[in-house]
């Protein structure tokens, strides 16, 4: 049984792209399109601009990338934090005498 879909999305004003994505993942992928498409069209209308679309795509990505960096980021903080803990409990639960 083929456990994937084939779906198609449309990313600012490209031509539409088919992908394969596992069933569980398409609300994700939809809601990606949603976010790029909205803060392109922004981008792209905002204000009078000499840049092409391919050009506020290309922001849209960095903008998103940035986004993930940060996240990423934030979760190595979190990881370090969380490994201190147990460390720490780990000395108070077995060092009990």
């Amino acid at each position: 049984m083929n456990d994937k879909l084939n779906i198609t999305i449309k990313v600012a004003d490209l031509a539409p792209l088919g992908m394969s994505v596992p069933f569980e993942g398409e609300e994700d992928i939809r809601l990606a399109e949603y976010y790029v498409n909205r803060a392109w069209d922004k981008w792209m209308h905002s204000k009078p601009s000499d840049k092409e679309s391919k050009d506020i795509l290309g922001m849209v990505a960095i903008h998103f990338t940035k986004l993930y960096i940060q996240e990423l980021r934030k979760n190595e903080k979190l990881d370090a934090r969380l490994q201190e803990f147990e460390k720490q409990l780990d000395k108070l639960l077995l060092d009990i005498e």
